[in-house]
């Protein structure tokens, strides 16, 4: 017969070692565990190596896009490192929409006082409606979200696009600038205005994070090309005449057409 003792230490005996079985069992489900994340990570780590290299070269840039564009949104909100300077950076920004520039060219077309004048001025708004028109078939295409730092305002909610690539004010400022440069700028004080007044516009898509950096470069080189094919495209005052007149003169000879038409039916 065996004493209350010896029972005990035989319980204990029994406890312990189911602890340490079960212990023993934890450790292992861990060890496998552990082996198979790492084997999990090793497997993932092969597969983005297995991925073709423009594939890779695309994501570490874009990476490297994001990164510098959170970084120089400076002026995203009034608690950014640069927002005290906000206010200005928005007039800034405003410089370059299309609707003062639009309004500005229809009334210096309007009060124009010679005829070279005023054919500057209608290539100019044509300028700007073929830039309005091209980026926004780009912006549909891509259909690229706008960064998460940019914050809406008043006046942003109205006219802000909800794509960002490419940047439209990026855009207007390379093409308006190469277009002063070329129809209106001589001398050389202006033409560092003018190059200066672009790079400050582009300069606040980045600040007040309205963009990515890609957004702005592309923006650039495409609003750089933009002027070259309104060059080709430019319209002349007299063939511009000469277009009114024709249509005019179509429209007085369907109306005389069918004024005859029916004349001779009754």
């Amino acid at each position: 017969m065996s004493s209350p003792t010896s029972r005990r230490n035989s319980c204990r005996g029994t406890g312990s070692g189911s602890r340490a079985s079960s212990e023993c069992h934890v450790r292992r489900r861990a060890s496998s565990c552990s082996y198979f994340s790492s084997s999990a990570q090793t497997e993932d780590f092969s597969v983005s190596l297995s991925q073709p290299i423009f594939t890779i070269t695309l994501r570490f840039l874009l990476a490297i896009d994001l990164w510098l564009s959170k970084r120089l949104g400076m002026c995203a909100c009034e608690e950014s490192p640069w927002g005290s300077i906000r206010p200005l950076v928005r007039l800034v920004e405003f410089s370059g929409h299309v609707i003062p520039w639009l309004f500005g060219t229809l009334y210096t077309l309007l009060r124009g006082e010679t005829v070279a004048e005023q054919e500057i001025m209608l290539n100019l708004a044509l300028a700007l409606l073929l830039d309005l028109l091209l980026v926004r078939v780009v912006k549909t295409l891509v259909r690229r979200r706008r960064p998460a730092q940019n914050r809406s305002d008043i006046l942003s909610t109205f006219f802000v696009e909800r794509y960002s690539f490419p940047s439209g004010h990026a855009t207007r400022a390379a093409m308006c600038a190469r277009f002063l440069l070329s129809q209106l700028v001589d001398t050389a004080s202006m033409r560092v205005l003018v190059v200066g007044w672009a790079i400050l516009v582009s300069l606040s898509r980045l600040l007040l994070a309205r963009h990515y950096v890609t957004d702005v470069g592309f923006g650039l080189a495409m609003g750089y090309c933009q002027y070259s094919l309104v060059e080709k495209l430019w319209v002349t005052w007299d063939c511009l005449q000469d277009i009114l007149l024709m249509r005019l003169r179509e429209r007085i000879n369907r109306a005389y057409g069918g004024l005859w038409m029916a004349d001779w039916k009754h």
